[in-house]
């Protein structure tokens, strides 16, 4: 099985390589320190599964899976992260990964996730598994319609829709009394809670968020 290795970090490449280096039915066959090095390889190598970091330089890896199963709608990929949290869960399974596990599983646990999704299947860390059954017991009316704009505080949820109805940074700084620094500062914080690359794609999180909810209702 050929896997192709994408992580920021060079030392946890190099044991996940190591580690694979000690199978007979697994293989590296390429590694990525950042997200456009992990679609370019991924559309050259067409390996058999991905290893992906979510937290790299430039693309982040749940952009990067958007883009690779856009081209490669077959291609299987393993979010293995030290991020927990609802959002990346969610925004990785929308995006259309095989499995979540996180960087802290044993070495056997990291191969079987590996063999897993490579033969097809799904897998996920036991802490995240709970959290997705947690979510999925949940009343209906007490479930988030989007886990991606769960972590928005209001302020950042105020700016948010401003920039959905068309207005610049220093619109949405005189019409909430703000310094156009600080409307900077929140759509940064917006666009990497949502990680999203740009003002576009945010308006576009809002959109699919208002068109559930009149859904819903």
């Amino acid at each position: 099985m050929r896997i192709l290795l994408a992580d920021d970090h060079p030392l946890f490449r190099g044991g996940v390589r190591n580690l694979i280096g000690t199978t007979e039915d697994l293989q590296v066959v390429g590694e990525a320190s950042n997200g456009e090095e992990a679609v370019q390889l991924a559309l050259s190598l067409l390996p058999d599964v991905i290893v992906m970091d979510i937290r790299m330089p430039g693309i982040n890896g749940i952009e990067a899976t958007r883009m690779i199963r856009e081209k490669q709608p077959e291609q299987k990929i393993l979010i293995v992260t030290m991020l927990k949290d609802d959002k990346s869960v969610f925004m990785a399974m929308q995006m259309g990964a095989r499995g979540y596990v996180l960087k802290d599983a044993g070495e056997m646990e990291l191969l079987q996730s590996i063999r897993m999704v490579g033969g097809g299947g799904a897998v996920f860390s036991s802490d995240i598994a709970a959290r997705m059954m947690h979510y999925f017991t949940m009343p209906k009316q007490s479930q988030p319609l989007n886990p991606a704009l769960s972590e928005l505080t209001g302020r950042e949820t105020e700016v948010l829709e401003l920039i959905a109805d068309g207005y610049s940074n220093g619109q949405i700084a005189s019409r909430l009394s703000l310094s156009t620094k600080t409307v900077a500062n929140h759509v940064t914080n917006i666009l990497n809670k949502l990680q999203v690359q740009d003002r576009h794609e945010a308006k576009k999180v809002l959109r699919n968020f208002h068109e559930a909810a009149d859904l819903e209702s």
